[in-house]
């Protein structure tokens, strides 16, 4: 229980971050499709078993990861972002 509780909060820091700088080009569409497709199967999984604990922390998390996408396609989008710095050798 511990695991899916520290697995599931870990994603309230980034939200925390968006909303406060209101920036989310850093985040990766493709990490986070990946990330909500796992646990959309993590819950299907849970509801075959039945398992009450990796059924609710799946739904958590599935909405965090859903308040993320919507975050970075609000504040993802705005402007584009800084040009990373040129290698030096």
């Amino acid at each position: 229980m511990s695991a899916a509780a520290l697995t599931t909060l870990a994603y309230v820091p980034q939200v925390v971050r968006i909303v406060r700088t209101r920036s989310a080009h850093d985040i990766s569409w493709w990490m986070f499709g990946i990330m909500t497709l796992g646990a959309t199967l993590w819950l299907v999984y849970g509801l075959r078993l039945p398992s009450r604990p990796v059924v609710a922390a799946n739904v958590v998390t599935l909405a965090l990861l859903a308040l993320i996408l919507v975050l970075k396609w609000r504040y993802g989008r705005d402007a584009a972002p800084a040009p990373l710095p040129a290698r030096t050798t």
